[in-house]
């Protein structure tokens, strides 16, 4: 399949060093919301919807992560960049790392947030079958429920609101066919190949892909630093926004001014 053309978003200054930030599945780019106004101070952001998701198109599936991957250099040809920093949450995060292990002279620095090198595919093809039979208005509180722990999301009603809405409207098709990526991953040799600095951040409270998830990412890439953020769910940029924040900013800071 060739790539596509994703819908994103640009901030921050035009002749900054500039920063792809990738969503988690069934998410949009508005997910990176807390984080896009501090790091847009320095860097040019770009946030974009994954396929399937969001204002993105969302082509007849399957799909695969170098489907994915190749959207994102797709971008980056698009906006005239040749080499950025990287980062991506959950599937968000799937993409930068094989993006990384693939293209590495296209990735500066890589951030890892609350993702995978190996799933437990299951989970993900039941929700895959769920959102094509039912669409994803069936799936979306259950969903959500595994992005913020209880007590934060008892006390922040709304954002539990517009997040299910987020996820009941990620085209069907798409979701599901992103479901099956997600169900498929097997980054473990990639790893290896990953040169870029590494950031690997971890929920942990995280139970959709808890801990030992990205415990494993940071010890298969060579120098990789590894941050756990406590209270924190699925989406840990969300409920432990000062601490991702600000662990991004210094990681991202040590380039020194370049992608």
């Amino acid at each position: 399949m060739s790539s596509i053309e994703v819908a994103y978003t640009e901030d921050g200054p035009a002749d900054a060093p500039v920063v792809v930030l990738s969503n988690s599945l069934g998410a949009t780019r508005g997910m990176w919301d807390p984080q896009v106004p501090a790091l847009a101070e320095r860097y040019r952001v770009v946030t974009y919807d994954t396929r399937g998701h969001g204002d993105s198109p969302a082509p007849a599936g399957p799909y695969t992560l170098d489907d994915l991957v190749d959207d994102v250099v797709a971008l980056l040809d698009g906006l005239g960049v040749r080499r950025a920093h990287v980062a991506g949450l959950s599937l968000g995060g799937m993409t930068a790392m094989r993006l990384a292990a693939r293209e590495p002279d296209r990735v500066g620095r890589l951030a890892v947030l609350c993702s995978s090198a190996k799933t437990e595919p299951q989970g993900f093809l039941d929700r895959a079958a769920a959102a094509r039979a039912d669409g994803t208005q069936s799936i979306a509180p259950a969903v959500v429920a595994r992005w913020l722990t209880p007590g934060y999301a008892a006390a922040h009603p709304e954002l539990v609101a517009r997040l299910e809405a987020m996820v009941a409207a990620a085209d069907d098709e798409g979701y599901a066919a992103c479901a099956e990526v997600v169900a498929a991953i097997d980054l473990r040799e990639d790893l290896g190949r990953i040169t870029a600095p590494t950031l690997v951040v971890a929920g942990a409270e995280d139970p959709a892909l808890p801990p030992d998830h990205q415990e494993a990412i940071a010890e298969g890439i060579a120098g990789a630093e590894l941050v756990t953020v406590s209270p924190a769910a699925h989406l840990a940029n969300l409920e432990a926004t000062l601490e991702v924040t600000g662990a991004l900013l210094g990681h991202l800071d040590a380039a020194g001014g370049h992608a």
